[in-house]
């Protein structure tokens, strides 16, 4: 008989649609799914890396991030593109995680499957093509690609469920305990392992998965 999906292990990758690293290690995760299916669930939590008094405008860590760009696109393959660079160069487009972060747990809601693509469609919205997060209706052609109507989407955005959930969201992350972003960990049963902090490479990332499933005799 096949598992049921709640039966499988489940790998956890915690995220932030603002950080960068975590654009470069979305592709990969989304790799795993594709070629674990039927072996592990996946499923995407945001962090909410950018709330409260860290909400402010792009020019406050634009130094760094402008020196990280060229580091996490040869590491890891992703481009960010000049729409991107404009906006962090003119300085005033304010970062705030929680729009994002809501984008995707509303979307979690309605295709779960498929939150990893669609979080990375989100990063790669904002980090290539330079969209703004902060305006919901950016939210809604990346939906409809996914067979939402934007109207739809739009009214899941704005449900206080939503954003009441996505705070949890926040505060269950944070009861992890993670150090950073992006990191994943392998649920088995009640048993957790932390397979990555950091970007790690496709291969890499299966290797440790793969052990991590002998260790807790999920294989």
């Amino acid at each position: 008989m096949e598992p049921h999906a709640h039966d499988l292990p489940e790998l956890l990758y915690i995220s932030d649609p603002l950080c960068g690293w975590c654009y470069g290690m979305s592709p990969v995760i989304q790799r795993v799914q594709q070629e674990l299916a039927g072996r592990l669930e996946v499923s995407v939590l945001c962090g909410g890396m950018v709330t409260g008094e860290q909400v402010g405008p792009i020019s406050n860590n634009w130094p760094y991030l402008a020196g990280a760009l060229e580091q996490v696109e040869r590491v890891t393959g992703v481009q960010f593109g000049a729409a991107f660079r404009a906006r962090g160069q003119e300085g005033s487009y304010v970062q705030n995680s929680e729009p994002p972060c809501r984008a995707i747990h509303a979307f979690r809601q309605l295709r779960q499957e498929q939150t990893a693509a669609f979080a990375h469609a989100v990063q790669r919205a904002y980090f290539h093509d330079g969209a703004d997060l902060n305006e919901l209706a950016t939210y809604e052609p990346l939906a409809a690609a996914y067979g939402i109507e934007p109207a739809v989407f739009r009214g899941q955005l704005t449900r206080p469920e939503i954003m009441r959930g996505t705070q949890l969201e926040f505060a269950a992350v944070g009861k992890i305990g993670v150090q950073g972003f992006p990191t994943t960990i392998l649920r088995v049963g009640s048993q957790g392992y932390v397979l990555a902090r950091g970007f790690h490479p496709f291969d890499a990332l299966r290797a440790d998965l793969e052990e991590a499933l002998r260790q807790a005799g999920a294989e």
